[in-house]
């Protein structure tokens, strides 16, 4: 088993829920076991234009145990999308019901077409780092960060707003 980190994400419908769905479809994922999820968090969604606007997302990390590829927990993140309503668009940063980043799985990198590990964008999004940093400030980011979640928080020219929202997530008890 490693432990690995998934960032959640939504903007359309009712985010708290699609957020909660995830981390309930999470226990039915057999090689997967969620053991934390962060705070909620609030923030105004990124967009290509700076006159756009979309309504704000809500942000969460859950750290997971994994017994499986990061393919495979990247087929099972896609899977909860599905679920949720998201359509693939080739369009970055278009609206979702529900987003789930691989974000790091133990000490593996990766680069494949369709993933790369850790995460390449993820010092830079300070919606990711300050809920991973509420749970696991101490996590070693694996090159090319080589850096903890709180020193990449600590770094993170991010400057978007963000606001503690409740109620908190909810982890399901698997059988």
């Amino acid at each position: 088993m490693q432990t690995g980190y998934l960032g959640l994400g939504s903007n359309q419908g009712d985010r708290q829920a699609h957020l909660q769905a995830a981390v309930d479809g999470l226990a039915s994922i057999s090689a997967l076991r969620a053991t934390t999820v962060s705070p909620v968090y609030q923030t105004e969604a990124h967009t290509l234009e700076p006159e756009e606007t979309q309504p704000a997302f809500l942000n969460a990390v859950v750290e997971v145990e994994v017994d499986c590829s990061p393919e495979r927990l990247l087929d099972a993140a896609q899977a909860l999308e599905d679920q949720a309503g998201r359509t693939r668009s080739s369009e970055r940063w278009a609206p979702r019901p529900l987003d789930v980043d691989l974000l790091s799985v133990g000490t593996v990198t990766c680069h494949i077409e369709r993933l790369t590990l850790p995460h390449p964008r993820l010092a830079e999004r300070r919606f990711v780092l300050q809920p991973w940093a509420d749970i696991a400030p101490e996590a070693w980011i694996p090159a090319p960060f080589s850096a903890s979640v709180q020193a990449l928080l600590d770094g993170c020219a991010d400057a978007a707003a963000l606001e503690r929202r409740g109620p908190l997530l909810a982890i399901s008890a698997s059988d």
